[in-house]
């Protein structure tokens, strides 16, 4: 709440200040006609320009620490998440007792890649990836994709409960 208020007075400094030079700058190049200000007054706003934008730039280098701060945290616990993950896809195909090529073409089927791109991407026929989708859902007591992804979801949930 004090942070707040902090900021709050630093912006209304920079925006009282702000708006003085502008209307200077807009008199001056319109030739409109103001009241002479005693260089006294004209003075106090200059410092409090220079002390709201010196205070501004302390402020944004602040928050720029902070941002980076919360954006490593998200990145770690993305890491976190993904080796969890990992584990879980590991454990499973343990239990299944998947093979390599049935490993493989259980991430694509999980990523969401097509029959067709599986098998270019696998370097086989459409042919074969059928039969190890086929094996992978026999094995994984599923009936197929949105089944298996169903219960890789089912699992990561259970594994990130307390």
């Amino acid at each position: 709440m004090r942070n707040r208020i902090f900021l709050t007075a630093v912006l209304c400094v920079q925006v009282v200040c702000a708006a003085f030079f502008v209307v200077q700058i807009f008199a001056s190049v319109f030739a409109l006609p103001l009241p002479p200000l005693s260089w006294t007054f004209i003075e106090l706003i200059e410092i409090g320009a220079a002390i709201g934008l010196v205070t501004g730039v302390g402020v944004s280098i602040l928050a720029l620490r902070q941002a980076r701060a919360q954006a490593a945290k998200a990145e770690a616990a993305l890491k976190r998440a993904q080796s969890a993950f990992r584990d879980v896809l590991e454990d499973l195909f343990t239990e299944w007792n998947l093979t390599p090529a049935e490993r493989d073409v259980a991430i694509f089927a999980i990523k969401g890649f097509s029959t067709h791109e599986m098998a270019d991407l696998r370097g086989v026929s459409e042919g074969t990836i059928k039969a190890q989708t086929a094996a992978i859902y026999r094995k994984a007591g599923v009936s197929g994709r949105p089944q298996l992804l169903s219960l890789f979801i089912d699992e990561m949930v259970d594994e990130t409960s307390p």
